[in-house]
């Protein structure tokens, strides 16, 4: 396995990223759609991605040839008060894939990336309750709240969001 920083020209990887998106939203991620998504829907969330690339939006996929195991994406706040910050996005890995340190890999790329571009603050926010939860205490985000019936689960059932900070040294 290897991890690769994409571009917007490089939407070629647009089939493998489609097969994870969907193995992620049927095992039930939080990836803010319904279990109804079609093909549409997908290329569609894709090519909205691939769009903002560039140095305040970065995409990062972990690979094994040709096939997508997990991805990651970092979102640089572009406010004036705001550019120390980044907002940590779509952590996916394949079911298939999952225990093995594809997740940890991803965020420290993620992180590394983050502190190269001086930022000093990430964020994110994931589904209460979930095992996500429990992978970012694990990787030293702290907990800072929650906001009740959030978003609907792929299943259309309202969940609450954890929100999460970390500090970089």
């Amino acid at each position: 396995m290897d991890l690769i920083e994409l571009r917007a020209t490089d939407r070629d990887w647009m089939p493998a990223l489609g097969e994870l998106f969907f193995d992620v939203v049927d095992g039930g991620g939080s990836l803010g759609f319904l279990e109804d998504v079609d093909e549409a829907q997908m290329r569609e969330y894709w090519e909205g991605v691939f769009d903002q690339l560039g140095p305040r939006h970065r995409l990062w996929i972990a690979r094994d040839g040709d096939r997508v195991l997990g991805t990651v994406q970092l979102s640089i706040c572009g406010k004036p008060n705001q550019r120390h910050r980044a907002d940590v996005m779509k952590l996916m890995v394949h079911r298939d894939a999952r225990r093995r340190g594809v997740a940890v890999q991803l965020m420290s790329v993620l992180e590394q990336a983050a502190r190269d571009a001086d930022l000093s603050l990430l964020t994110l926010d994931t589904e209460a309750g979930s095992a996500a939860e429990t992978f970012y205490q694990s990787q030293g985000f702290q907990r800072a709240g929650e906001i009740p019936s959030f978003a609907a689960n792929p299943q259309g059932a309202l969940q609450s969001t954890a929100l999460y900070w970390k500090r970089l040294d």
